[in-house]
Order: structure tokens, then C-alpha cells, then sequence
């Protein structure tokens, strides 16, 4: 004998019913079945919100029975041949109207009791297992439906009967060893109270009920067939890359299912768990693929010691705190009285060691109830000052990581944790049982779903790490990025276990944004749909999205972007940028940016601030971590105008060599920036800071070779026009240099203490003279490269290395 239940999204509507008939025909074949069923996917919640409008005196109740009425005659019409229809339409139609008898009733006197309630909500799971049985036979079946309340015999606590199982086994038992047909239907979740009412087992009952009939029976395995493959790592909603757990012990599902795993509610484990019965986890809709397989002790044991996350939403966390507590007996035993006599179930506990307080997770709409209750109990203690007013927090979810071999494993708690913390996910309370099969943390409800896709990344997915980038600045460098990110995706995957995606684009006019990342082959079309752009706008939709591993990437040079950084790391949002306004801004400034990265554990990396793609400021980190102690730096920082200045001669125009430049992207987009030298010594202010010494832009010397007239225009065309007319004077500085034997490079020296930028005259002997192209070059002179300086050089401007050296700090934020 096989017993099987199924859910209600199983028999929602006909054509979902049919595909449970053709499971059970597929289970007859090889054994007699006993099938137990939910009302119609739905019904139940219409079923109770008619009951409150009635009993509300509201009238559309009668427009919910209408809709309740339709479903299941349409039900009937579309399984049963036109033939048979007649006498179970009018069966069903006698039910319906009994039932609008009840709802009238509770019309008429304004209310509505747990009893009349039970007995409304039971018309769901009568119906619908009617109509199945008779579907049943219409297709030549032999089968027949048992009612549940003849079977099943509870207290008369109404809405979460208890069973009285010596009187419901034999009941069960009596009926089976009777029966001879192929197969039984039976409709889950009601049965009879000892007075002969009808009564509820409360949620979760059809699983139940299957249970019960089970553990009556002792067969050897019970199958619920659900909407999902099985029990997940995590809720797949929520966790796109969630996999049902094939082989799962009873204790770990029971853990699962208390914090909040749908497919299963914990009450129904219990009359098989002491049988030896296996549990077996099946989809409706996918009936060939494995689902979860609950036992005693699992077929096939895992390595991973964690099999599951799962939460518990809309939580209230109740604190009883004080003094007088402290060294007093009984105050628990007084909470949990008190509890328990509002009926209120605790679903988290946790009290501190010295005895302070007591912390009480509950379901929110129980929590006005405790707390009045919890304050009336204490009220003596309260007006003496010896314990506080109960303290209530709302607006929780509770998140558990549960594994039967987490007790044998070190080191687990700490890996939550930190994942936890790594995206500043707050914990209000954490909780672990002694049994060590779970441990549960309470965090605001907003974090939920970012905590469980960072936990499940951390657990479940082979140290794949998922990067959430959010990229203002489409530009010449911003497009290059897109571009590199779209190219190695796969490789990223493949070789680095990182998952890039962009959620998030913004230029000057729009942004656009998709939480599962934006199709990267249409983003040129994707980013004009997108709402208008705003800075503020910017940051909230990226808080609001609540990402993990969220990075804010900045392509521009805007100041006003630059302004925005404390506000992401503040809220552990990790900022990438080749804006270098900020880190050579005011002093306090840069180091209040570095502090708010590590308060908050969030990435601030700018390498492409000074040398593009050149690992120089990764360098000069690892020097000064390492203990080394920079005294010297000299550095041709400008690719833009080593550029200029290895392709200007006595043949070609300073205008034109600059315009060049200007158009294939190795300037700023006022190019003055580069020629006046700021941008050098924006780039040299940072290097000296990241040596660990303390300077402002101020206090760098400028040797500006720049005329003012060129100085004192106000855009771009006007600066061409000006250089052009200046011509002299740039071609006699290259007369000067090619007259010595020199070359022209812009140079940022620090040294004592002091630092300056400017145009020198570079020998033949010096190791800048050689500098060809748009490269930069940087020598350290540190303790340990003192006669002999630490050398980097190459490729210091353009928009692929630019955008290729953004990349590099985004890989090493996922490396992390």
C-alpha cells in the first residue's frame, strides 16, 4: 500500500488534476494507493476571507462564493465527461449551498467562532477530493473517498486540533482492513472532535493527515507531491541558484521546514519519524525528477556538513530585560507561562549569560498579545524598577543555517558570520542549539534576501563568488569596461569562480537597472529606456535593490560623483573609480574615505587614479605593508602628455599633437587638466599619500610651461585656438631640448618632504629619456631600492588599459 498527498497547487485546476490522476494510475500499477488532497490551490484563503466579510456584515462574501462556486463546477466540467456530469454537478451544488447557508448564518449574527470557522474552511478539501474521486472513476478506476473526520478523531481545540492517536489508528487501521479498492481519496486537513464537530489540524494539515494515515498503516514510505523539486538548499525564490537536497535526515528537515522551508511543515514529520518511514518529496510537474528523500539515516551522505538556509519572515523579537533578573529564579518560567497561555508560539530564544535578559522570537501578529501580556505578569517588577517594559522589534526575519554534521565541523559559525557581516547584514540576536544542527541569527527583513544568496554563495556554490557592479559612466572608458566584462564573463566563471554581472548603468541623462543583471549585448538600447538620471537617485536604488557584493564603479571625473563615495561605503558598498577628484581632494577627506572602508569592510580601490592599468599603487601598498619605507619618487605620471610630447617636433603643430590626443581619449575632457599640470599632481598627491605621508594638492609646486592666455580659456575650442596662436612658444621649448640633445617630459618629483610638477629637460642618461608612446614610468626610492629604485613602467593612458585596470580592482574585490 503506497499513500501519496498532493498539494494545492497540484490540484489547482483541472488540467493540473489530471496530471496528479496520471501519478496515482502510474502508482496502482504496481500497488493499492490511498490518495489524500488540499482544497484547490487557493480556496482555503477565499474560503476564511468570505467567512470575515460575512461575519463583518460586508457583502461581497457572496461575490467570493461566486468565484469559489465557479471554480470547482468548471473543475468538474472539465474532467468528467458530459455524461457522468449531472449527479456530481449537483452534488457539488448541494455543498455550495450548505455553504452559503454557514456564510449567511455568520452574516445574520455578526460572527464568526473557531468552530464555524473550521467547519466553512473543511468545504475546501471536501470538495476537492470529491470531485477527484469521481474523476477517477469516470477514467475506470477503482476507487473511492473516505472521509478524513470518520478517521481522524481530535480534542475540540477548533483551527489546531490534536489528535487522539490511539483512537484515530484504529479508526484508520479497522477502515483499511476492510476496504478492497485500488484506490482511496481522501481529503487532508479536517477531521471529527470526540463531540462529532468538525476540526482543523491547523497548517500544514493535508501533510498531516498523510502522515497520520501513514504512520497508522506503518507502510514503508510516504510521498507528498508538491510544486518543487524537493527540499531546497535554499528558498529557490529567492536564490536563483538553489538545488533540491536529494538525501535529507529527518531532524534536518524538521530544523528546515520549523524556520520556514515551505514544502514541508515540521508537525508532520512526527507520527512517521518514530517508524522508520521514509518521506519522499516529489513535483507534480516534473514527476520524473528526483526531489528530496527524507530518512533516518540519508542513502547517500553529503560532504558538505551544511544540507540547508532557510528564514522566517515577518518575526518580533520580545526582550525582557532589568536588574532585578540577575541571580533570581523563576522570571523564565514566568515568560514562558505567560507565553504559552496566550497561546503565542516562540519560534527563537536566546538569553544572555548573565542573566539580564531573555530574548523571545514570535510571529508579528501574535506580538500586541505578548507584549500586554508579558507587561500585566510583570507589572510589580516594572513599577519597582527591577525589570524594564517588554521591548518589541519588528520588521525581522530569522535566517538558520542547519546541517546534521555541522557539530563535527570548526569553524562554521565563523564563516556565517563574516559572510554576514562582509555585506553588512546587522544580527540583532543569534541562537544554537546544543545539538548543533542549526545556527539561527535574527536580521532586519530588508537584508533577508541578500543574506541568503551571500550564505548559499558561501556554502553551496563551489567559493562562486557573484559581483553586483553598478557603473555610472558609459563613456570612452565606461563603454571599454562593459565590454571587458561582457568578454571574460565566462572565463571569469570558469577559471577565477567569480560571476560578474552589471545590475546597474547610469550617464548623465538616464540610468537603467535590472536586478538580475543587465543584458550586456543591448545595453545601448536598454540604458535610454531607463527612469532619469540622478546621483542621489543613483544610491537609493542600489540600496533599495540590497545586492550582495554590491560595487559602485565610477568612469567619470565629475566632482559631484567624487561627493557620493562616503555614502556607499556607509553602506558597505564597495566604490571603484579612475575619478582621482577624490583621493587628491582635502587631506581629511581621503582619510575619511579610507576610515569609512574599513569601519565598514567595504572596498575603496583607485588604482586607475595614477597609471591607468599599471599595478603602481597595488605596488606601493604592498611596499609599505610589507614595512618599507618610501623617501623618493620620481615619475612621468601623464600618459596623455608623454603622448604629446614624443609626437610634437619641429614638423608638426603643439595644437594638432594635442587634438590628437584629445580624440583617440588619452586627455581628460578638458585636456587643460592634463596641460596645466593638476591632473600630475592630482596623481602624484596620491602616491605620496599612499607612501603614508600627509599633503595637500596645495602644497606640490607647479612649473606650468603653459602660457596664460591658454590658461585663461573657458572650453575646449577656445584652448585649440590658443595654443595654435602660442605656437612659438612651445616650438622653442622643443628647439631648447633638441639643441642639448634632450626630450621634453612633464615630471612629478617628491623628495624631503617637499614635491613638484613640470616640464624639464630630460639627458640622454636619465631613465625617462627613453619613454616612448603614451607610457608612464615611476621609480620608488625606498630603504630597500636605495641606490637601485623600484622601477614600474608601461602603457599609463587610454581607455582599454583605463578600463582594463578598473577590471583588475574589481577582480580583486571577488578575490578577496
Amino acid at each position: 500500500m503506497n499513500v501519496i498527498k498532493f498539494g494545492g497547487t497540484s490540484v489547482a485546476n483541472a488540467q493540473n488534476i489530471q496530471r496528479s490522476i496520471n501519478i496515482i494510475k502510474q502508482k496502482r500499477e504496481k500497488e493499492s494507493v490511498i490518495v489524500v488532497v488540499s482544497a484547490l490551490g487557493g480556496v482555503t484563503d477565499l474560503l476564511l476571507n468570505a467567512a470575515t466579510q460575512a461575519s463583518e456584515k460586508q457583502d461581497n462574501y457572496k461575490e467570493i462564493l461566486e468565484t469559489v462556486e465557479k471554480r470547482h463546477l468548471d473543475t468538474v466540467k472539465e474532467l468528467i465527461p458530459v455524461a457522468g456530469q449531472s449527479a456530481v454537478l449537483s452534488h457539488v451544488k448541494r455543498e455550495l449551498n450548505r455553504l452559503e447557508t454557514l456564510m449567511d448564518g455568520c452574516s445574520l449574527l455578526g460572527e464568526l467562532s473557531e468552530r464555524t470557522k473550521d467547519l466553512i474552511v473543511s468545504f475546501g478539501e471536501m470538495l476537492s477530493s470529491y470531485i477527484i474521486s469521481e474523476a477517477l472513476k469516470a477514467q475506470g478506476e477503482d476507487a473511492a473517498l473516505a472521509d478524513s473526520r470518520e478517521l481522524i478523531q481530535t480534542n475540540s481545540r477548533f483551527g489546531k486540533a490534536s489528535v487522539d492517536f490511539d483512537a484515530t489508528n484504529k479508526l484508520i487501521f479497522d477502515y483499511y482492513e476492510r476496504s478492497n479498492k485500488q484506490v482511496t481519496v481522501m481529503p487532508g486537513f479536517i477531521a471529527k472532535s470526540a463531540d462529532g464537530h468538525t476540526t482543523t489540524l491547523g497548517r500544514g494539515g493535508s501533510d498531516y493527515t498523510a502522515a497520520i494515515v501513514a504512520a497508522a498503516l506503518e507502510v514503508p514510505s510516504l510521498e507528498i507531491w508538491t510544486d518543487v523539486n524537493g527540499i531546497f538548499t535554499a528558498n529557490p525564490k529567492l536564490v536563483k541558484q538553489a538545488e533540491p537536497i536529494p538525501y535529507i535526515t529527518f531532524e534536518e528537515a524538521m530544523e528546515l521546514s520549523h524556520f520556514g522551508a515551505k514544502v514541508l511543515y515540521a508537525p508532520t514529520i512526527q507520527p512517521i519519524l518514530n517508524k522508520d518511514i521514509t518521506l519522499h518529496i516529489k513535483n507534480t510537474f516534473e514527476p520524473e525528477a528526483h526531489g528530496s528523500v527524507i530518512s533516518k539515516v540519508p542513502e547517500v551522505k553529503s560532504d558538505n556538513p551544511i544540507r540547508g538556509i532557510s528564514n522566517v519572515d515577518n518575526t518580533t523579537l520580545i526582550t525582557l530585560e532589568g536588574p532585578g533578573m540577575v541571580g533570581v529564579a523563576g522570571f523564565s518560567k514566568r515568560l514562558f507561562d505567560v507565553i504559552s497561555k496566550e497561546n503565542v508560539s516562540v519560534i527563537f530564544i536566546t538569553q544572555a549569560s548573565s542573566e539580564h535578559s531573555i530574548c523571545l522570537g514570535i510571529a508579528d501578529n501574535e506580538a500586541a498579545k505578548a507584549e500586554a501580556a508579558i507587561n500585566a505578569e510583570f507589572s510589580f517588577e516594572i513599577q519597582q524598577g527591577k525589570i524594564y517594559p517588554a521591548i518589541i522589534e519588528n520588521g525581522l526575519s530569522i535566517i538558520a543555517v542547519v546541517g546534521e554534521n555541522m557539530k563535527n565541523h570548526q569553524g562554521l559559525s565563523g564563516r556565517m558570520f563574516s559572510t554576514l557581516g562582509k555585506n553588512n547584514i546587522n544580527i540583532r540576536a543569534i541562537a544554537q542549539g546544543a545539538s548543533e544542527r542549526n545556527i539561527s541569527a535574527v536580521i532586519d527583513s530588508k537584508d533577508v534576501k541578500k543574506a541568503l544568496n551571500t550564505l548559499h554563495e558561501t556554502f553551496f556554490e563551489d567559493a562562486t563568488v557573484q559581483l553586483n557592479l553598478f557603473v555610472m559612466g558609459v563613456g570612452n572608458v565606461g563603454e571599454r569596461f562593459i565590454a571587458q566584462i561582457q568578454k571574460q564573463a565566462q572565463y571569469l566563471r570558469d577559471n577565477l569562480h567569480l560571476n560578474v554581472r552589471i545590475a546597474g548603468l547610469a550617464n548623465s541623462r538616464t540610468m537603467y537597472f535590472d536586478e538580475e543583471g543587465i543584458d550586456l549585448e543591448n545595453w545601448k538600447a536598454l540604458l535610454p529606456q531607463g527612469e532619469a538620471s540622478d546621483f542621489d537617485g543613483f544610491i537609493k536604488k542600489i540600496k533599495a535593490l540590497n545586492l550582495r557584493n554590491s560595487i559602485f564603479v565610477d568612469n567619470t571625473a565629475s566632482h559631484e560623483v567624487a561627493a557620493t563615495y562616503a555614502q556607499y561605503l556607509k553602506s558597505s558598498i564597495g566604490v571603484v573609480t579612475c575619478n582621482k577628484v577624490a583621493c587628491s581632494s582635502e587631506f581629511s577627506n581621503y582619510k575619511y574615505l579610507k576610515n569609512l572602508s574599513r569601519q565598514y569592510n567595504a572596498p575603496f580601490l583607485f588604482e586607475t587614479n595614477v597609471g591607468a592599468g599599471l599595478p603602481i599603487i597595488d605596488t606601493l601598498k604592498n611596499l609599505v605593508a610589507s614595512g618599507d619605507r618610501v623617501h623618493k619618487i620620481q615619475a612621468v605620471l601623464s600618459g596623455s602628455l608623454n603622448f604629446i610630447f614624443n609626437n610634437f617636433n619641429d614638423t608638426t603643430a603643439f595644437r594638432d599633437v594635442v587634438k590628437q590626443a584629445m580624440v583617440e581619449g588619452y586627455t581628460e575632457p578638458d585636456p587643460k587638466i592634463d596641460l596645466s599640470g593638476v591632473d600630475v599632481k592630482r596623481k602624484l598627491v596620491i602616491l605620496i599619500r599612499e607612501s603614508g605621508y600627509e599633503m595637500e594638492i596645495d602644497d606640490i609646486a607647479t612649473i606650468s610651461f603653459l602660457p596664460d592666455e591658454c590658461m585663461a580659456t573657458t572650453n575646449n575650442d577656445d584652448f585649440l585656438v590658443s595654443l595654435e596662436k602660442n605656437a612659438d612658444h612651445f616650438n622653442a621649448l622643443y628647439k631648447k631640448a633638441a639643441d642639448n640633445g634632450d626630450r621634453l617630459k612633464f615630471v612629478a618629483s617628491f623628495e624631503n618632504g617637499k614635491a613638484n610638477v613640470g616640464l624639464q629637460f630630460i639627458p640622454q642618461s636619465h631613465p625617462f629619456y627613453n619613454l616612448e608612446g603614451k607610457d608612464n614610468i615611476v621609480l620608488f626610492y625606498t630603504d630597500r631600492y636605495a641606490d637601485q629604485p623600484l622601477i614600474i613602467k608601461g602603457a599609463g593612458a587610454g581607455a582599454d588599459v583605463t578600463a582594463s585596470g578598473i577590471f583588475a580592482d574589481v577582480i580583486r574585490i571577488g578575490n578577496r
